[in-house]
């Protein structure tokens, strides 16, 4: 199932913009403490690094990532997420704009 919606939550008004606008996001907090991104990456081959671990949510489009240490690309389309661990890194690879909630846990 895809989130449509957050409620409640405190937003950051600027925007993250990364790899020259490719990849956009809000930051945002919701009353429980937890942080949260969202936002969109357009087409692009893109690689990510990770403080804390991420949970990467799909709300429209699609992408293929790869986690740090795999040579396997994996599809993400809306309703499925993926896990990436803290201190590690991921690559996606989009076609089309993929629009994403990423959970910071």
């Amino acid at each position: 199932m895809t989130t449509d919606t957050l409620s409640a939550a405190r937003i950051s008004t600027q925007a993250n913009v990364y790899f020259d606008g490719k990849c956009v996001s809000h930051s945002l907090v919701l009353p429980d403490g937890s942080k949260k991104s969202v936002g969109v990456v357009l087409p692009a081959e893109l690689s990510f690094n990770t403080g804390a671990p991420e949970i990467m949510e799909c709300v429209a489009g699609a992408c293929e990532y790869k986690l740090a240490g795999s040579s396997q690309w994996h599809k993400s389309e809306p309703g499925e997420r993926f896990s990436i661990p803290a201190n590690s890194s991921f690559q996606v690879r989009v076609a089309q704009a993929y629009h994403y909630i990423c959970h910071f846990g």
